[in-house]
């Protein structure tokens, strides 16, 4: 038989929340299974909501109340805990935050700054500090803090996605930060991908015409449920769910991947990449290189 395993709810707001959530079924003597009969969600979802990894959908929080006679409370404070668990991010990215948790497979395609999973401190920094935004330092800080807190599904030690990412060469080459912090997140990257945490590839500057030359994506596959696509710009993002989008998608990061180096190559110009920085060598502009 399982161990039971206690919710802190002292732990954020979705703790609280699934922990008053547990409590309320289990006073009206209801098992998990028993909760969501009649809903279109299954016990482990309802369960992770409980232990605050997972959002709480509004279809579901209504049905929740319906059944436990709360008076619309959960429907009403589901809100709260999407505003929570968002924090630091933009709203339209609130799906993906929750999806790459849960993800068996994410693949990305970043063409013009390394992904936020991979950014060192110093790095996400200069990323949203480029653009100005008239926020207090505490503001930023909170929107840093939340990007290095996405990394932290690389430390589990279950569950971990296998998460594929294709970068373009000119990320090597392009020195936003000084030389020897630009050396560590080379030196981050090279690390995660040594540890067999992700598998990196680098798309040479001289490819030519290849596949997402339009933006970035990312891609991600689950257990239980239909894959998600996600594409981005400066100021707003889109998911993708439909099937047929999704596929293409699909399609053309396989073409993409196709056209970049394969992961030993890829990683040994991270390298290279990186000792240039640490040794004072990194070339002022991109040059041709001898790639076989």
């Amino acid at each position: 038989m399982a161990t039971r395993k206690e919710i802190d709810g002292s732990a954020g707001v979705p703790q609280f929340y699934g922990k008053e959530l547990r409590f309320k079924r289990e006073e009206a003597g209801l098992t998990l299974e028993k909760l969501v009969d009649g809903s279109f969600y299954g016990i482990t979802y309802l369960s992770e909501i409980e232990h605050g990894h997972r959002r709480m959908p509004l279809d579901l929080a209504q049905h929740v109340d319906r059944v436990l006679k709360t008076d619309g409370f959960f429907q009403r404070r589901c809100e709260d805990v999407r505003k929570a668990r968002r924090k630091g991010h933009a709203e339209y990215f609130e799906r993906v935050l929750d999806a790459e948790k849960r993800a068996e497979t994410i693949e990305e395609w970043s063409p013009t700054v390394f992904p936020g999973l991979l950014q060192t401190r110093p790095y996400a920094e200069a990323v949203i500090r480029a653009e100005r935004l008239p926020e207090l330092q505490e503001e930023t800080e909170v929107k840093v803090n939340a990007r290095l807190a996405r990394a932290r599904l690389f430390e589990r030690s279950h569950r971990t996605p296998q998460y594929w990412t294709i970068l373009s060469e000119s990320l090597l080459r392009l020195p936003i930060l000084p030389p020897q912090q630009m050396a560590e997140q080379l030196e981050h990257v090279a690390a995660l991908t040594r540890r067999g945490r992700i598998f990196t590839q680098i798309l040479p500057w001289n490819t030519g015409a290849h596949a997402l030359m339009l933006g970035n994506a990312l891609i991600l596959d689950f257990a239980d449920a239909p894959p998600l696509a996600y594409t981005e710009g400066q100021h707003h993002g889109i998911t993708v769910d439909d099937p047929g989008l999704v596929k293409q998608y699909r399609r053309s990061y396989d073409l993409l991947r196709a056209a970049a180096l394969p992961p030993e190559a890829s990683l040994a110009m991270i390298e290279e990449a990186a000792e240039e920085y640490r040794n004072g060598a990194h070339p002022n502009r991109l040059e041709r290189r001898d790639l076989a």
